[in-house]
């Protein structure tokens, strides 16, 4: 039990000093905001209004955030500027609970007779292969047999990166290299850990987003001859997203939401970043989970979502 609680501390204090620069900015903002003030009143919800927008939480969920603040202001009738931070951190937990964001604990796969099989998606750039590798050894510590497959062909440092990962973690890898057909590394790859009782298979996949009717037509392609080996395959469907982004995480989930249907979310980098509150207005407006997060280059920086942790860390003085 006493490792159990180091590690969890161990991975809060990661997450708290993850989070610092987006805290910092945050808070230097709301102090501007209420400044002079006394209670909420239109002047500081307009200050609070620009101040989320400007944290990169986006216009409708800045607005829904706003319009509940307001209502519990007029409900109260006074409403101190001294408890604007606890109802934020109020209204922030509650809306990461109402965008079903999951409830996810460890680093685990639902028990199945087949691979688990992941598709990862996202631009270039993201730190998709990087995640993938991090996510890699995570599963394994957990105890699972993980495969990697490298279905993104088209730029031969993608392999490379994903091979040295494989290396790194000492998992498998079923790769065949720049240009290869991306369904047929797809197919070999659930084949061979069907065929060795794998108990999860990565995919990577192209970062382009070039032109979204040949990035539809691309990954399902691959999804089709997945499900040729096994039939629920893709069980899930990662896109990976740069948190430092800001705005453009935003169009990047529009769009890939547009051509598969992604059914979980990992945001990155949100350690080099003061725009952490991307994680609030995607999970909002997209009502897609976000899994994962990552919160520094450690192999160990990758870590399961939480939503009360982050909003704990996001609010901690």
């Amino acid at each position: 039990m006493g490792f159990f609680k180091l590690f969890s501390k161990e991975k809060k204090e990661v997450l708290d000093e993850g989070l610092t620069k987006t805290k910092e900015n945050f808070f230097s903002k709301l102090t501007r905001a209420v400044a002079g003030k006394s209670k909420i009143d239109s002047e500081v919800l307009d200050n609070l209004e620009e101040l989320l927008i400007t944290s990169d939480v986006g216009v409708e969920t800045t607005l829904r955030i706003i319009k509940k603040i307001e209502d519990r202001a007029e409900q109260d009738k006074y409403v101190g500027t001294t408890e604007l931070n606890k109802i934020l951190r109020e209204e922030i937990t509650d809306l990461l609970e109402e965008n079903n964001t999951g409830n996810y604990t460890d680093f685990q796969i639902p028990t199945q007779d087949e691979p688990y099989v992941i598709m990862v998606v996202g631009v270039n750039g993201v730190g998709k292969t990087t995640t993938i590798g991090k996510l890699a050894y995570q599963l394994k510590k957990n105890g699972l047999k993980v495969m990697l497959g490298a279905s993104d062909t088209f730029r031969a440092a993608a392999v490379d990166q994903l091979k040295i990962w494989a290396s790194r973690v000492d998992v498998p890898i079923v790769e065949q290299g720049m240009n290869a057909d991306p369904a047929s590394v797809a197919f070999d790859s659930l084949q061979s850990a069907k065929a060795k009782g794998m108990d999860v298979v990565i995919i990577d996949t192209a970062g382009r987003l070039h032109n979204k009717i040949n990035l539809m037509n691309e990954l399902s392609k691959i999804k089709n001859v997945m499900k040729k080996v096994i039939p629920n395959a893709p069980h899930e469907i990662l896109l990976v997203l740069d948190g430092s982004t800001g705005q453009n995480a935003y169009e990047q989930a529009k769009q890939f939401s547009l051509a598969t249907e992604i059914n979980a979310l990992a945001i990155t980098k949100l350690d080099g970043t003061a725009k952490g509150g991307v994680v609030i207005g995607i999970s909002d407006q997209f009502k897609i989970p976000v899994k994962y997060i990552g919160v520094g280059e450690g192999i160990e920086h990758l870590q399961v979502f939480n939503k009360v942790e982050f909003v704990d860390s996001l609010f901690k003085e």
